[in-house]
């Protein structure tokens, strides 16, 4: 009978010991004496490697010299109790067999060092076809995993139903105009119009159409009917950001509720980023302590502190008071109608409150057109939840229900009602009070990693000038 391949992590927490196994991986390593060598595997399942065992006598060096670190093997053998520190079980090997050989000498994470020794994180990014297997973004990638299981376990789980919204899309959410063209046209002497424009009627779509910046809009069609519903899809800003923050194309986490208002909209929030948080800490253990012994010492404490904290809540006009009188001095100055910048948001949370912040009623004119007007008229039912190391992790807000309201913010705006006759309809026919928000998710997973700059939380990143692998 034909033994079945065990992944690694199933191996180290076996309590079944003394029997043949098959596992297959990665060497990280390889050392030894003449005597007997050790061959560390690492198949991916964790960021704990098992330790095989190699006689010398039955695998002298000439049997082992291909495997080097970034080989794959095969290895069969006795699993056992180790006698060595640092593990419980190793694996006597009886058979290996190299799948996949690498060449030391131009491995380039072996010529650098393995793992996060002597090869930067700015290095790997031009390597990120292979970074994956390093320790670091090893364990950011299956937290980045666990994060959106979580995601979608946390919805199912309340009844709130999936969404899948448009990627490309005829109409801009943001009213940002910065978006990616998506086109048949050809490069060169595309169709003109009688005044010397490009005829995107002969487009693919019969008119102009572009990456999504964000699925709300759609969302919201679906909320009218479903009561409540999320989205979790990429998104794309054309924006020539090149800040540890930004990314041209990113995934968003969309939940929009029929009948709810802001302060539901503000407890949703909350309760949402704790349980992910928790979900994290709970499943990912090994990883976050990796991460948090490497590179940042409190990650933890950050974490488990979100978890403990209410988070403080207060209006715009609050924070500007607060800011205005502190004894900081920021890069950019503080008025009453400003956006907010990152040095001020992180202020509130990490010096000021010294916990997560939810910043409220935020002046109508440096937000979207679809916010709810309070009763001031100078503000909107706009909401912002502030983290520390990372500003702002979601912006929501309570949607305009009114047709009138919403027509004349958009005439105001200058967003063409034309294009949007369909998201008018919303309010047309049963209109409803409800709320939304969005959690960029690169965000959430720098915030849980502890990694600095959000390049290293996305497989492949896009940003300016760079479109590789």
């Amino acid at each position: 009978m034909s033994v079945r391949r065990s992944s690694v992590e199933a191996l180290l927490t076996s309590q079944e010991l003394d029997r043949e196994v098959l596992v297959k991986g990665w060497v990280r390593t390889r050392r030894g004496n003449k005597y007997v060598q050790f061959i560390a595997v690492n198949d991916g399942s964790t960021i704990n490697n098992l330790q095989v065992v190699a006689d010398a006598e039955k695998f002298p060096e000439e049997t082992l010299k291909d495997v080097t670190t970034g080989s794959c093997v095969s290895v069969k053998g006795r699993l056992v109790a180790s006698q060595g520190k640092g593990q419980t079980v190793e694996v006597q090997a009886t058979e290996i067999e190299v799948l996949g050989k690498t060449d030391p000498e131009v491995y380039p994470i072996q010529r650098r060092g393995a793992g996060q020794q002597g090869i930067s994180l700015e290095e790997l990014r031009k390597i990120a076809h292979l970074r994956p297997r390093t320790n670091t973004f090893g364990a950011v990638l299956r937290l980045r995993h666990t994060l959106a299981f979580g995601i979608h376990q946390y919805f199912n789980d309340r009844g709130f139903f999936y969404v899948h919204t448009p990627i490309i899309t005829g109409s801009d959410a943001e009213g940002a105009g910065q978006m990616f063209r998506v086109t048949t046209l050809p490069d060169q002497n595309p169709p003109l119009t009688e005044d010397g424009k490009v005829d995107y009627s002969q487009d693919f779509f019969g008119k102009s159409t572009n990456l999504t910046v964000s699925g709300q809009l759609e969302g919201e069609l679906a909320a009218m009917a479903l009561g409540q519903i999320y989205t979790f899809g990429p998104t794309f800003r054309a924006e020539n950001s090149n800040t540890p923050r930004h990314l041209a194309e990113f995934w968003m986490i969309e939940p929009e509720m029929a009948f709810y208002e802001l302060e539901d909209n503000m407890d949703l929030a909350e309760d949402f980023l704790k349980y992910l948080v928790r979900y994290a800490l709970e499943r990912c253990p090994a990883d976050l302590q990796f991460l948090n012994d490497t590179y940042d010492k409190e990650l933890l404490n950050r974490l488990r502190f979100v978890i403990d904290n209410d988070f403080q809540r207060l209006t715009y006009t609050e924070a500007v008071d607060i800011l205005k009188s502190a004894k900081q001095k920021f890069e950019f100055p503080v008025d009453w109608g400003t956006d907010l910048q990152s040095e001020h948001e992180r202020y509130l949370v990490e010096k000021h409150f010294k916990k997560p912040v939810i910043l409220t009623n935020y002046p109508k004119d440096i937000k979207a057109f679809y916010m709810k007007l309070d009763e001031d008229g100078r503000t909107v039912r706009a909401m912002d939840v502030l983290f520390p190391g990372i500003g702002e992790i979601i912006g929501g807000s309570q949607r305009e229900e009114s047709l009138e309201k919403l027509e004349q913010r958009m005439q105001e705006m200058h967003v063409p009602a034309e294009e949007l006759w369909w998201y008018l309809d919303t309010r047309r026919f049963g209109t409803a009070p409800h709320a939304g928000f969005g959690l960029g998710f690169e965000r959430l997973v720098l915030f849980v990693t502890g990694m600095t700059n959000i390049r290293d939380v996305i497989p492949f990143p896009r940003f300016p000038k760079n479109a590789e692998f």
